[in-house]
């Protein structure tokens, strides 16, 4: 198959890849199966996160990127070799040019390495967007119009915040909390309160059907699985969603935080533009219940939620893509 062109949107928790004329062909937990006897990889994605908290000594099944950059460049690079050969083919006749996702934090060394997986996973050229634009772009927002546009880009490893204005970032903040941080605090929560201990895929469940960011009226509750401390035997307990709610007020306060050190970096012309016209969120972590309710009551500006968040990056990602030399010049970082 002749791919020319690859986006990846390569995150903490999902790993997505477009292809320019088919959308969005990969949609994949970023999670790598390792063999440790031979060191070799064993499944990548769907297959490994079914292995996550259910492997034996031999194998370790982990996510290869941390709070947004990478932590284990040998995995990563396996993992990034596994999704361009799932969508070009194993034999390539041409290396197609890659654009990745990066967070807008990153320091350069981080920057370099997210490059150096990407060629050496098969790429004749690698580009690198900062995500906060990208997301901006999916989102429908008219990046290079002369006003403030504000993007909340709430992740698996690290939430985004930044002001974007004539194709450019004006004022940006990356904070290293997002979905797996709440997952943890809702883990630490219950083996406190229950002596229970839950994996990460049972601590996200939880988030995901009962989590809210605001405490709820009518209150929803769930039975939860694991393994009592105490007895070391099965056990069973039920927990509300307003309780979810308190277990993770301390990480939601980091993302508002971060909010308000970008809008106090904010010339006082786009601040007026980012009060008329309302944040932006997107990513996986707007999929929180109530959160953009959270974030309008706190800094008490218009917040809504884009079509698809968990799709925006990608979508952006495609379009820059598809128009590459027209982007190559203003948004992209190249090696």
């Amino acid at each position: 198959m002749l791919v020319r062109k690859i986006g990846i949107d390569l995150g903490t928790a999902n790993t997505l890849v477009f292809i320019p004329g088919k959308g969005v062909v990969v949609n994949e937990p970023s999670v790598v199966a390792v063999s440790i006897l031979d060191n070799k990889v064993l499944a990548v994605g769907n297959d490994a996160k079914e292995m996550l908290g259910r492997t034996p000594d031999t194998i370790v099944a982990s996510r290869p990127l941390r709070d947004g950059v990478i932590a284990d460049y040998r995995v990563t690079e396996a993992m990034l070799k596994y999704f361009i050969n799932k969508v070009s083919g194993k034999i390539r006749l041409v290396r197609p040019e890659i654009m990745l996702s990066i967070p807008a934090g990153i320091t350069s060394t981080e920057r370099r390495a997210v490059i150096d997986a990407a060629v050496r996973s098969g790429a004749k050229a690698a580009y690198v967007v900062k995500e906060p634009v990208l997301a901006a772009i999916g989102a429908g927002i008219p990046i290079n119009s002369a006003a403030g546009n504000m993007i909340i880009d709430v992740g698996g490893g690290t939430s985004e915040v930044a002001i974007i204005s004539l194709g450019g970032i004006v004022a940006a903040y990356s904070a290293r909390v997002g979905g797996n941080k709440l997952d943890q605090a809702i883990a630490d929560h219950i083996k406190r309160k229950y002596g229970l201990a839950i994996g990460d895929r049972t601590a996200e469940d939880i988030k995901i059907q009962i989590g809210s960011a605001l405490p709820l009226v009518k209150e929803d509750y769930m039975e939860v699985r694991g393994r009592d401390l105490s007895g070391g035997l099965p056990k069973t307990i039920k927990i509300s969603s307003n309780e979810i709610t308190g277990a993770i007020q301390d990480e939601l306060r980091e993302i508002i935080a971060v909010i308000k050190k970008v809008l106090q970096e904010t010339p006082p012309e786009l601040a007026a533009d980012v009060m008329d016209k309302g944040m932006v969120l997107s990513g996986g972590g707007a999929l929180l219940r109530n959160l953009d309710q959270l974030i309008a009551k706190t800094i008490e500006v218009p917040c809504y939620v884009a079509e698809e968040p968990l799709l925006c990056v990608i979508k952006g990602i495609g379009i820059a893509l598809e128009n590459l030399d027209l982007y190559k010049r203003t948004i992209m970082l190249s090696k």
